[in-house]
This record gives structure tokens, sequence and C-alpha cells, in this order.
């Protein structure tokens, strides 16, 4: 296979894809289009996809139906199975060869409602959220809240246990205030800036000190299991309005529920002035045991090298507080749309083209892995593979991940792309695998081309990832449909690419720590069952 005519050192480019693309760190100009035609060539196939994707776009109707109808799809629950059955009846309706893989099994377990209430001193309906797997209550239990006591020893700590039978315990830190830090440094004077951080950081070493007798976490939770305790709270504050991570419980018998910044904090002040609040919790939820979990495979069939491989990446899973909207329900939505458009307007592609929707991604890439090993003639045989995980906003980033020919490669798929679409994009080459904790790193790993469409992060972080806030209305539409078309051209670049992607290695930059390039990603194993 010819290599490109590069100078072997590491060059990193970085471009704005205006008129033009980036191809080996070579710009390649693309003529400039009146606002009516903005097709950079008169490529047929890029214009029925436009026509499919940008003219006549399924995703708000898609995006209803998986985040409304279905909701949150945690590894283990009926909802995930129920969203990977709607998706192979789609499929099935639209002609696509489609598959469930098993790959293991993992605890299930079925969220129901949830009533958290303050019943004295005063009442008030809380804010609240169930952690993954947590027992549910068997109808309303009712308790005092306590938190632990400054000063507990590792004598005194099992004195204090002893009293918790029947009670609701505060587990976590509480925020000294509840307001976004962006809003707070920009209306606030600098010095309640600094005071607010500093009674923060206080806080929480004392509340560290407080913590320490009982252990670490698992211990911790355990002990109150063991001490009778009727449930346990914690609060995860991700620094925006009302907005909570919600990830999994470490009790078994008692009640776990995350409760949100602000009323935490009202819970922790009466606490800690001995005004002894009450709480009423009334959960339902229920454990079902080990179940099998799988991926969903859709394909079209390569009609000259179907023994090559193009992937659309994107897991299904979610966590539970919310409905997974952004993590990944739009990154779901752009693969399935762009399999839609790629059905529609290329439905023989030379190279074969799969879309996964991953199972267990927020368990630790367990589908992704779990494929890329039952599967290493995929692996062997990828010629690129493009992963949606992060958010709402349009791609503004696409990264060679250390892959030191990529980039001609992919300057060649995107130069077709409208403007509308491209303008956007910035391309780095040959990339430092900025992000190694998405899907796509499960076949980067074995070397293979596997790269990230990143949308901006800072928000998404802040506000949808992992959070009680990740639901539809979070969705930008506009956008959505503009990544589901990129994503069927760019398979659809890959696909007809005359030659393979060469799978040589960039030295990647150096790490501050260890003053040595950054090591490779590496391969791990994908666990198969919530046992091991």
């Amino acid at each position: 296979m010819s290599r490109p005519n590069l100078p072997p050192q590491l060059t990193m480019v970085a471009a704005r894809l205006t008129s033009c693309a980036v191809a080996a760190g070579l710009l390649l100009a693309v003529p400039d289009a009146a606002p009516s035609q903005t097709f950079p060539g008169e490529d047929p196939v890029i214009r029925k996809m436009w026509e499919v994707g940008m003219e006549n776009s399924q995703t708000e109707t898609l995006a209803q139906v998986l985040m409304d109808s279905i909701g949150p799809r945690l590894a283990g629950s009926p909802e995930l199975a129920a969203a990977q059955d709607w998706l192979i009846g789609l499929y099935g309706r639209w002609g696509v060869t489609v598959r469930k893989e098993q790959y293991g099994t993992w605890r299930g377990w079925r969220q129901g409602y949830l009533h958290v209430d303050l019943i004295s001193p005063r009442m008030q309906t809380l804010e609240a959220e169930l952690l993954a797997w947590s027992s549910g209550t068997e109808g309303p239990v009712e308790g005092e809240v306590v938190v632990p006591p400054v000063g507990l020893t590792e004598e005194t700590a099992a004195q204090w246990l002893e009293s918790l039978a029947g009670k609701f315990v505060l587990t976590t830190a509480p925020e000294p205030m509840c307001r976004a830090p962006q809003e707070l440094e920009r209306y606030a004077r600098e010095e309640t800036v600094q005071r607010i951080d500093s009674l923060r950081s206080a806080i929480r070493d004392g509340w560290e000190e407080r913590m320490r007798p009982l252990g670490n976490w698992r211990v911790r939770e355990r002990a109150l299991d063991e001490a009778g305790v009727v449930g346990v709270l914690t609060s995860s504050w991700s620094e925006g309005w009302g907005v909570n991570k919600i990830f999994n419980a470490g009790t078994e018998r008692a009640v776990a529920v995350d409760v949100s910044c602000e009323d935490y904090g009202l819970l922790y002040r009466m606490a800690e002035r001995g005004q002894r609040p009450m709480i009423r919790i009334d959960a339902d939820a229920e454990d079902l045991g080990e179940v099998p979990q799988f991926n969903v495979i859709a394909e079209l069939k390569g009609t000259e090298l179907p023994d090559e491989y193009v992937v659309l990446s994107a897991h299904l899973d979610s966590w539970h507080a919310a409905t997974g909207a952004t993590d990944n329900g739009t990154g779901t939505i752009t693969m399935l749309e762009a399999m839609r458009i790629l059905k529609e307007a290329y439905p023989n592609p030379r190279r074969t083209i799969i879309v996964g929707h991953w199972g267990a991604e927020e368990m630790g890439l367990i589908g992704s892995r779990s494929f890329g090993e039952d599967h290493p003639e995929v692996v062997e045989g990828l010629q690129a593979l493009f992963n949606q995980d992060n958010g709402t906003w349009r791609i503004e980033r696409i990264e060679g991940q250390g892959l030191l020919y990529a980039g001609q490669h992919i300057g060649r798929w995107i130069s077709p792309v409208p403007s509308e679409i491209s303008e956007h994009i910035t391309l780095e080459f040959p990339g430092a695998q900025n992000n190694r904790g998405s899907d796509h790193v499960a076949f980067l790993c074995h070397g293979a081309p596997a790269f990230r469409l990143q949308s901006p992060y800072d928000e998404y972080r802040q506000y949808t990832w992992h959070t009680n806030r990740d639901t539809y209305d979070k969705i930008v539409f506009d956008d959505l449909k503009q990544n589901a078309t990129l994503a069927a051209m760019l398979a659809y670049g890959a696909s007809e690419d005359p030659q393979r992607v060469p799978r040589d290695r960039a030295v990647l930059p150096i790490e501050p720590r260890t003053g040595e390039p950054r090591p490779w990603v590496r391969c791990g194993t994908a666990r198969r069952s919530m046992g091991g």
C-alpha cells in the first residue's frame, strides 16, 4: 500500500473548514459556493443525502419516541431492552439487516415511582432521585434525618452506628451555595467568591474528617445497611441550578436516594442545628436478577469489499435519573438517522457499513469491547469507525486519534460535505487521543482507525452529562440533523475510498507527569457480568 510523502516527525495540524478541507496537513481548496448552492461538487449521492437528511429529517420523531416514550436506558433495565426491540423493528421496516447480539448479563432493575417529603418540622416535597439498583421501600417509610457527629473515632463510630436503626443518614458533604460558579463569578464581588470557595473547601475537609472513621464508601454503605438505617441520602451536585449527577447505590437493603443540592442543604442545616427533620420516602423498585445484555447491530453489506468495514458507533444505554437525551440519545439518533439516510441514498456500499448500538457503555465500554473481542474480523478489516457520544451541539472537531496518516483520508471524505455542515469543524492531525473514555477506544486500542465526532463539552458536562436534567427539551435539532447527515456522508466517503486507512502510529504528545510520550490507549477486557 502506498504511503503519502509526509515528514515522519509528529505534526499537529488544526484548521477551520470554511471553504477548504485539510488533508494530511495540506489545505485543499474548495470552490466558493453561492448561498443557494453550497455543494462543493456534483456528487449525486451527497446531494441525495442532503435531501434525505436535511430536508426530510426524522430526528425529532425518532428522538421523541426514544426519550419520551421509552425513557432512560440503564444497563439491565426493561427500558434498555425496549429500546433495543424498537431499533430492531425500525431497521426491519426500513429494509436494513439487523440483529441483536448477546455479549453477557447484568443485574436487572426496574425503577418505579419515588416520593420524598419533609414531614417535620414542616411539610415540603423534596426533589430526589433513586440511585441505580437501590431497593424500594415496600410502602412509605418515615424517619429522622441525621448527620455523622463531629469528632467520631473508630471506637465511637461503632456506638453511633448502633443508634441509627430506623433513621435516614446524610452521607455526602453539603454545599454552602447552589448557584452555578460562572454566574457567581460574573455577578458577585471577588471577595464574595473567595469567601464561598474557602467555605466550600472547609466544609469538605470537615466532612472528610467526620466520615473517615466509617471507612471508604463501600465499607461505610455496608456498615449503614447492617446498622438498620432505612435510607441513605447523598447529593452529587453538578454545579448548575437544580442539577445533580446520579449514579448507583452502595446499599443492598436500605433505600438509596440522591437529593437535590438545595434540598440536601435544607436537611443538613436542620439536622446540624438540632431541629430533627423527619422525612417520608415511598420508593418503588424491583431487583430482576441477572438478565441477558445485548448490542444491536445494523448492516448494509458491501458489494465490492464486504470484508472491510465502516462502523457508525454510539452507545444506547444511559444512566436513569432523566431520559439520557444527550448521553447518549443524540448519538443514538445520529447513527440511526445516518443509516436511514444511507439506506435511501447509498444502499449498496462498496465496503460493509455497520451501525453499532452498544450496551453498557456507562458500565465501562462493555458492549463495544465485547463486540471487538467477538469480531476480530471487523477490527482487522476496519476502514473507519465514527463514534458520537457527547451532547446535542453540532460536531466541531474530528481528531486523527494519533494515526499518522489518517489526515489525508478524513480530509478527502469531508471535502464534498456542504459548507453549512463543514465550516464549523476543526480537524486535528495526527491528534493526541484527547478523549479516552468513549466507545471508539475499544477499537482504537487495537490500532484500528476509530474517530470521535466531537461536540462542545463545557455545558454538556455541567448540565446534562449523567444528570437529572438530561431530557428531550435539551436537544438542538438543527444541529442533530446536521450531525446525522455528516455521519452518513463520512461513512459514504470512507466506504468509497480507493485506499485503506494506514495504521501507522504517531508519537503522541509528552505526558507532563512522566516527561515521556503519552502511551497508546490500552485495550481493556469486557466485563460481561456485574459479578466480574
